[in-house]
C-alpha cells in the first residue's frame, strides 16, 4: 500500500489532507515541521511527501533539498498558501514533483498525487533495472576455475541472508565485485549500495564520514552532514580496507552493529539504522589485533561469513575468459570492434607473474589494444605487458 508523508506545522490541514487519503486507502503519517519530517524519512520509506513551504524551524525547499540528499526517492508535492509562479518554479527547479496551492482542490489533489506515486513506481522500476544490468556487465565475475566456482557457491548461500561478511584477498583481485555481488543477490537489492574506502578518508573525517555530522560540530561543519550509515539505511554499507580504519571509528561502528543505532558527530539524539554491513581488506586482521591496530571483537563482529578471494595467480585458468571480456569492454568503450588475440599470446600472458591480480590485466589487456595491429600476437604481449 502507497506510503505518504505529510509535513506541515498546521494540525488542521495536516487532519483534513490525513481524512482525504485515507479515504483513498492510502497509508499517511504526519510530521509537525521540517525535522520531524526528514526524522521519519530516515526512519521510514515513503512513496510521496506533502510538504509546506512556509514552516517555523526550516522551510519546505530546505526539507525538499535535504531529503534528496539523503537518498530520498519520494516525489515530493509543495504546498503553500502563498503561492506564486515564482515559489512554483524554484520548488520545480529544486526537483519537486509538483506544487499545490492552500487550500488544494480536492480533484487536484487526488490526481497530483496518483501521478506522483506513478512516477515513484517508473523511479524504482527504472532504479531495479540498472541494477541487474550492473550485476550483468559491472559485477560479473568471470571465469570457470575451481577457485572461482568456490567463491560463486558462498555468495548464493550467505546473499538472501543478513548475515555480515568479510571479503578478504589481495589488492585488485575483486573484492568489490563479490560485495555487489552480495547486495545484488539480497533481499536488499532495492534499497541502496553505499561504499566507503576507509583507507583514502583522512582518520579524523572518518567518523563524520560514516555517521554524519550536525552544523557547528566542529570548525568545517558548516551544515549538518547525512552520514554513510543513514544514507545506506534499508540496504548495504561496503566498508572496503576496514583494517586502515582508525581505533576510535572502529569503537563507534561496534557500537552501530550492536545496537543498529548511531549518533552523529556533535550530536546526542540516537537514530536507529537498518544496514546490512559488508567489509572488505586486504590486510591479515588477525596481526593487526596482535599488533594493536583493530579491535578483536570487531573482527568477531564483521566476520560471520569469510570469503576469501584468490589471486589472479591461483585462478590462471581463468585468464582467457578474463581477456575476451577486457577485450569487448575496451572496443565498447572506444567504439570499435574487438581485436583479437592469438593462442600463444593468451599462454604467454598465462605464465606472467600477476602481483596486480585483474587490475593490472585489464591495464595490461588495454595497452595491447592501443599498441598491437588487429590480432595481438605473442611478440605484442611480450613487448607490451610491461614484465
Amino acid at each position: 500500500m502507497p506510503r505518504i508523508l505529510i509535513i506541515d506545522d498546521e494540525r488542521a490541514i495536516r487532519h483534513t489532507l490525513k481524512e482525504i487519503l485515507e479515504f483513498e486507502n492510502y497509508t499517511v503519517d504526519q510530521a509537525e515541521d521540517g525535522p520531524a519530517g526528514l526524522d521519519m524519512l530516515i526512519q521510514q520509506k515513503y512513496d510521496v511527501v506533502l510538504c509546506d513551504i512556509k514552516m517555523p524551524k526550516m522551510d519546505g525547499l530546505e526539507v525538499l533539498t535535504r531529503a534528496q540528499a539523503m537518498g530520498a526517492d519520494a516525489a515530493f508535492i509543495m504546498v503553500s498558501a502563498h503561492g506564486s509562479i515564482d515559489t512554483a518554479v524554484e520548488a520545480t527547479k529544486k526537483g519537486a514533483y509538483d506544487f499545490l496551492s492552500k487550500p488544494p482542490d480536492l480533484n487536484r489533489l487526488l490526481v497530483t498525487v496518483r501521478n506522483a506515486l506513478d512516477r515513484t513506481k517508473l523511479v524504482s522500476e527504472t532504479k531495479t533495472l540498472k541494477k541487474k544490468l550492473s550485476v550483468t556487465k559491472g559485477s560479473e565475475m568471470v571465469g570457470s576455475s575451481a577457485a572461482l566456482a568456490a567463491v560463486r557457491k558462498a555468495i548464493a548461500k550467505v546473499a538472501p541472508t543478513d548475515a555480515r561478511v568479510l571479503i578478504t584477498g589481495p589488492n585488485g583481485a575483486g573484492k568489490e565485485m563479490v560485495a555487489r555481488q552480495l547486495h545484488e543477490m539480497s533481499q536488499r537489492a532495492n534499497g541502496p549500495m553505499v561504499e566507503v574506502n576507509c583507507a583514502a578518508i583522512p582518520s579524523e573525517l572518518i567518523e563524520s564520514e560514516l555517521f554524519g555530522h550536525e552544523k557547528g560540530s566542529f570548525t568545517s561543519a558548516v551544515k549538518q552532514r547525512i552520514g554513510k550509515f543513514e544514507q545506506a539505511d534499508g540496504g548495504t554499507l561496503f566498508l572496503d580496507e576496514i583494517g586502515d580504519m582508525s581505533l576510535s571509528a572502529q569503537a563507534k561502528v561496534l557500537r552501530a552493529l550492536q545496537e543498529n543505532k548511531i549518533t552523529r558527530v556533535g550530536g546526542e539524539k540516537e537514530i536507529p539504522v537498518n544496514v546490512r554491513v559488508l567489509a572488505a581488506t586486504n590486510k591479515d586482521l588477525m596481526q593487526e589485533i596482535a599488533d594493536k591496530n583493530f579491535r578483536e571483537d570487531l573482527y568477531h563482529r564483521l566476520s560471520v561469513i569469510l570469503i576469501q578471494v584468490p589471486s589472479l595467480n591461483e585462478r590462471r585458468e581463468d585468464i582467457p575468459e578474463l581477456v575476451q571480456k577486457f577485450l569487448n569492454d575496451i572496443a565498447a568503450d572506444y567504439g570499435n570492434k574487438p581485436k583479437k588475440i592469438d593462442e600463444a599470446a593468451l599462454k604467454y600472458l598465462q605464465g606472467l607473474d600477476w602481483r596486480g591480480n585483474i587490475r593490472e590485466l585489464r591495464n595490461v589487456v588495454e595497452r595491447l589494444v592501443i599498441m598491437s595491429d588487429d590480432t595481438i600476437s605473442e611478440a605484442d604481449a611480450k613487448a607490451f605487458a610491461g614484465k
